[in-house]
């Protein structure tokens, strides 16, 4: 993977202006395990697929909780993910004792982008090779955010980061309009299914390749009823604290998650119909039969086109 004399280092640029160095950064980051983001009106929320190096050891971990308010999924480098998680936690616990007040979720992706692109410029450091998705809950509303080992930040309404990303990332365009009014539970399913796309043809998600983090607003208390109280005070809770769901707490999720077949037979099943439809009514415009008119009709089963093979 050698290129040339230009990639020993990071502070010297190529003839074409690139870095080399931090292009490998970003190459790790592509070959950890996936990770999806959403977010809603209310709610943003994390997944990620855990890897095992063999049958006698246990799930990588995946998502880290930073704070009540905020919490990341990492692909890449798990011990660089750990030291810029341990940065977050501390500038969120400074946060709180200066301030009073949870760090903004805008103001902890900018610390740990600034931390990053120091090694980017200084010789004989390394970038991180760590991506972060980070997901948190303030005063503006529910967050999403992208980091990069080179030091950039972007804010998206659904983002998917590691190895065959592009697949989940497909997924996300193709139904983002309809996550802002998403429920949690609908929210949640939308994250499955776009995780589900970077697995292999012979894999599916299971309670011990998959983790679930959700933030967002608090729930509503019913009339007359006292709110949750906060961890920091005694005051309603401002959020529904991050929390991270594994094992046994994904079953509910998982069960009601339809077979990848059926996601990739609705849409052809609705392009038949139009075309069906469009064609019915250019033979009725022009007063020829259609080929249904003497046919008999269909078994319950549907017509025998609109099956999956």
């Amino acid at each position: 993977m050698h290129r040339n004399s230009y990639d020993n280092d990071n502070s010297t640029f190529s003839p074409q202006g690139r870095l080399h160095q931090v292009e490998y950064a970003l190459e790790a980051v592509k070959q950890g395990s996936a990770c999806v983001g959403l977010r809603s009106n209310t709610h943003a929320i994390l997944l990620g697929l855990k890897r095992s190096t063999g049958e006698l050891a246990s799930y990588q971990k995946k998502l880290i909780r930073i704070d009540d308010h905020l919490g990341v999924a990492i692909a890449g480098l798990t011990s660089d993910a750990r030291v810029l998680s341990n940065f977050m936690r501390t500038q969120a616990m400074s946060s709180r004792m200066l301030y009073s007040r949870p760090l903004p979720v805008s103001r902890a992706v900018a610390a740990i982008a600034d931390k990053a692109q120091i090694n980017t410029q200084h010789y004989g450091r390394r970038p991180y090779g760590v991506g972060l998705l980070v997901a948190g809950y303030d005063d503006k509303g529910p967050h999403l955010y992208e980091f990069s080992p080179s030091g950039n930040t972007l804010e998206y309404y659904a983002m998917s980061i590691g190895a065959r990303s592009q697949s989940a990332k497909t997924y996300l365009e193709a139904h983002f309009d309809a996550f802002a009014d998403c429920s949690l539970d609908e929210l949640v399913m939308h994250g499955l299914k776009a995780l589900r796309e970077t697995l292999q043809q012979d894999k599916d998600l299971s309670v011990l390749n998959t983790s679930i983090g959700i933030v967002g607003a608090p729930p509503q208390p019913a009339d007359g009823a006292v709110g949750d109280v906060g961890a920091y005070g005694k005051e309603p809770a401002a959020v529904d604290a991050f929390r991270i769901l594994e094992g046994d707490a994904l079953e509910p999720y998982l069960t009601q998650l339809p077979p990848k077949d059926d996601d990739a037979a609705a849409p052809r099943a609705a392009a038949a119909g139009e075309v069906a439809g469009e064609e019915a009514a250019a033979a009725s415009a022009s007063g020829a039969p259609t080929a249904d008119d003497d046919a008999p009709a269909p078994a319950a089963g549907g017509d025998a086109s609109m099956q999956t093979d």
